[in-house]
């Protein structure tokens, strides 16, 4: 993995991605793939778990604030291997625009490590993360792209610090926009932390073990989440009922060099965090809340509650 003088990661050929780059199949490489109806099938089905009486509520605020296509979202991201925090905003953008306006996320290698899973997931229209894929979409497409810089070290990062904004010192994205000439929309989330608590994310013991060169993986957390109980390593959870909240932020021009912008994006996402902190629910709260989602869930009748 190389990094430019700006300090983003170079897209890797394919035959350099470690231990993910062993299935050879379209999937995550052409964004031609999503089929929209698709797309609709499973946002009806996965759908039922976010909302008012589902097991996720949702709350989504600043829709106003996004400019027409293509834009580039980028969020902070939370929850774990499991990204509650990307299918909540995925299922509330179908739900506001159909599939009028198909918005690609880029994924990790590991989405695309199985040929199923690749699949299902390429018929979404997530790609595999690289700037030319990104670039693609929104110069040649003109769609929507949407990213989480941080990846595996801020949706693992610790559970004390889920107010606060890891990309890790990845910039891609913010080269990404000045090469597309397109605004950067940044995007706040708050709930999915809440679904398990992460006590470190074991970056130390990852680059012991060799991780980030076999895997691509920056991380070895450890944490408490269902069933697991006391979890090691990055597996996936079943995630705790929660409400996940999201301020989407007025558009960053793409302007100056990739280091300003990637500073103004950074503090526009934790600008709408600190709002979102002073918001905050107290945890006794919040678990009686998730207490009565979950028997409304159960029981088939929920009144909304936010955590």
């Amino acid at each position: 993995m190389s990094r430019d003088a700006a300090g983003a990661v170079d897209p890797l050929p394919d035959k350099d991605r470690g231990y993910w780059s062993r299935v050879n199949a379209p999937w995550g490489i052409d964004p031609a793939l999503v089929r929209p109806e698709r797309v609709v099938e499973i946002a009806q089905r996965v759908g039922r778990l976010f909302g008012e009486s589902g097991w996720f509520g949702l709350d989504v605020q600043g829709w106003e604030n996004l400019p027409p296509a293509p834009v580039l979202l980028v969020s902070n991201h939370s929850g774990g291997t499991t990204v509650p925090d990307v299918w909540g905003l995925m299922i509330a953008w179908i739900r506001r625009f159909g599939t009028e306006r198909i918005v690609h996320a880029l994924g990790h290698d590991m989405v695309f490590s199985l040929l199923p899973v690749a699949r299902f997931f390429g018929e979404l229209g997530v790609l595999r993360a690289g700037r030319e894929r990104g670039r693609h979409v929104l110069v040649d497409l003109k769609r929507d792209l949407f990213v989480c810089p941080g990846g595996d070290r801020d949706t693992w990062r610790p559970t004390s610090d889920q107010y606060k904004v890891n990309f890790a010192g990845r910039k891609g994205y913010a080269r990404l926009a000045l090469e597309a000439g397109v605004p950067i929309v940044p995007v706040a989330h708050v709930g999915a932390q809440h679904s398990l608590y992460i006590f470190s994310d074991g970056a130390r013991l990852a680059r012991a073990l060799g991780l980030p060169r076999v895997f691509r993986a920056e991380i070895w957390p450890l944490h408490l989440s269902v069933p697991w109980g006391l979890g090691v390593g990055p597996m996936p959870h079943v995630p705790l009922p929660v409400t996940l909240r999201y301020r989407i932020g007025k558009p960053i021009p793409p302007v100056g060099t990739v280091e300003e912008l990637d500073l103004a994006v950074r503090n526009a996402i934790q600008a709408l965090l600190d709002e979102m902190l002073v918001e905050r629910i107290p945890l006794r709260r919040r678990l009686r809340a998730s207490s009565t989602r979950l028997r409304g869930v159960v029981r088939g009748r929920h009144r909304p509650h936010r955590s």
